[in-house]
C-alpha cells in the first residue's frame, strides 16, 4: 500500500462536482483524509473562481493504474473550452504525490511541479500531509508552505452546504 495525495479542483458547478467526486473517490479507494476547501480566482484565464482541495488515501494500485482511474472519473465532467491547460473545468483530478516516488515518464510527473508553484495546491496539501517530505526537495510540505510567498495568491476557505468529510 502506498499513500497518495490527489488535488481536486472545479469552477463549473464546483460544489456539486466536488461532492460527487469525493463520493466516487471514497467508493473506489475507501477512507479519505480531506483538506479544507479553498476558493481562489482563476489563474491564467478569465473565469469563475475555483474551489480546490487535496485528499490523501492509501492504494495498492500502481501509479499508472491510479492515474487511469482519475482520468476515468474526470471523463464524466468534461471541461468547457477543450483540453487547454487554462480553461474552466467541471472537475480536475491531479496526482500530486505517490509516496516518495519520483517519476517523469510519458506525461505522468510525480511529484507534480504545481506543488511549489501554487498556493491552492500547497496549502491544502500541507494540511493533509504536512509531515511528509517533498521527494525532490527533502523538506516537509508544512515547511514548504511556511516558506511560500503567500502574498502572491488569494485563497479563502469555504464550507460546502453539506458535509464532505464523512
Amino acid at each position: 500500500m502506498a499513500w497518495v495525495c490527489i488535488g481536486i479542483g472545479s469552477n463549473i458547478e464546483p460544489e456539486r462536482n466536488i461532492r460527487s467526486a469525493l463520493a466516487e473517490l471514497r467508493r473506489r479507494f475507501g477512507a479519505l483524509t480531506v483538506s479544507t476547501i479553498y476558493a481562489n480566482p482563476a489563474i491564467g484565464f478569465a473565469g469563475d473562481d475555483f474551489l480546490n482541495l487535496v485528499v490523501k488515501f492509501d492504494t495498492d494500485l500502481p501509479v499508472r493504474a491510479l492515474v487511469a482511474q482519475l482520468r476515468e472519473i474526470e471523463t464524466g465532467y468534461p471541461p468547457r473550452g477543450g483540453e487547454a491547460k487554462f480553461v474552466s473545468r467541471a472537475l480536475d483530478l491531479d496526482l500530486l504525490l505517490y509516496a516518495d516516488l519520483v517519476l517523469d515518464d510519458n506525461g505522468v510527473r510525480v511529484p507534480r511541479p504545481e506543488i511549489t508553484r501554487y498556493a491552492f495546491v500547497l496549502r491544502p496539501l500541507a494540511e493533509v500531509a504536512g509531515d511528509r517530505r517533498h521527494p525532490l526537495l527533502g523538506v516537509t510540505l508544512a515547511e514548504l508552505w511556511t516558506r511560500f510567498d503567500q502574498s502572491r495568491e488569494t485563497l479563502w476557505p469555504v464550507t460546502l452546504p453539506c458535509a464532505i468529510h464523512e
